[in-house]
C-alpha cells in the first residue's frame, strides 16, 4: 500500500502546520498529514486547489501541478500529461473551480499519478461534499 493511502493522504499533502478537519489524532508520519478517512483528505486536496486559484492565481491545471509537484523533486512535465489525459482536462486551459465534476476528475487523477492505483470515487466525492457541500 502506498504512503498516501495508508496515510488517508492520497495527495500527499505535506505537514506545514495547517489546522485541517480529519487530521488523525497520532500523526506518525514525520513528512505528510495522516488524516481519519480518506476523504478527509481529499477535502483538503480540494481546499488546497482552491486556494492555488484564489490566492496564488493559478488557473490551469499545469500551473497547479508545477505547485503541488515542482520539477526540483518531480518529472512534472509526466504528472502534467498524465492528469490531462486521465482527466480529459487541457493542462493550459482556465479552470472552473465550482465545477464540481472537472474537479473531482482532476483530483482522482491526482490521486492516482500519487499512488499507482485508481481513486475511489466515492472518497472524492466525499471529499468535495466536505468541503464545498
Amino acid at each position: 500500500m502506498s504512503r498516501g493511502l495508508r496515510n488517508n493522504n492520497p495527495l500527499n499533502i505535506r505537514r506545514n502546520g495547517t489546522k485541517w478537519k480529519g487530521l488523525s489524532e497520532i500523526q506518525s508520519d514525520k513528512e505528510f498529514f495522516s488524516f481519519i478517512d480518506a476523504s478527509w483528505g481529499y477535502r483538503a486536496a480540494f481546499i488546497t486547489l482552491r486556494n492555488y486559484f484564489l490566492r496564488h492565481s493559478l488557473k490551469t491545471l499545469r500551473g497547479w501541478i508545477n505547485r503541488w509537484a515542482p520539477p526540483v523533486e518531480n518529472d512534472t512535465e509526466n504528472y502534467v500529461r498524465f492528469v490531462a489525459g486521465k482527466s480529459a482536462v487541457d493542462a493550459d486551459a482556465e479552470l472552473c473551480i465550482t465545477d464540481a465534476s472537472l474537479m473531482q476528475r482532476i483530483v482522482s487523477a491526482m490521486s492516482w499519478m500519487e499512488n499507482g492505483v485508481p481513486a475511489k470515487a466515492q472518497d472524492v466525492k466525499k471529499g468535495w461534499q466536505l468541503a464545498f457541500g
